[in-house]
């Protein structure tokens, strides 16, 4: 389950509702800290494979005391992270010879995936 914090704004309007749930009182997710062991293991997985399906994540997920969700949010930061990497590096090498990027990305560049649109906070 998720670990809720205190009631964000609480008010006399009534009784502490779940977060995201539009009431009077939200509450706010904790964030997970990862240990320092479980982040190198997901980064060398993220370098073998940008995407973690199936009983690969059960497993890793169990390797690591994590939830599968946990890990399967903690892929999806990742690979917005690496798009957004490239991204710079992309404009950074066009800048050396003079080109001229445009203020938004080209959405050719970032494979939009269903799964990557989900609430992607830890």
């Amino acid at each position: 389950g998720l670990e809720l914090s205190h009631c964000v704004g609480a008010s006399s309007l009534g009784p502490a509702v779940p977060w995201r749930s539009g009431g009077p009182c939200k509450m706010k997710r904790v964030r997970t800290v990862f240990k320092p062991e479980q982040l190198e293991r997901l980064e060398q997985e993220f370098l073998k494979q940008q995407y973690m399906v199936g009983t690969e994540r059960v497993d890793l997920a169990a390797t690591l005391h994590l939830t599968e969700t946990q890990v399967k949010v903690w892929f999806q930061n990742r690979r917005i992270k690496w798009r957004k990497q490239s991204m710079e590096q992309k404009a950074a090498k066009l800048s050396q010879f003079g080109v001229i990027q445009p203020a938004t990305a080209d959405s050719t560049d970032i494979k939009d995936h269903e799964e990557d649109t989900v609430d992607v906070e830890l």
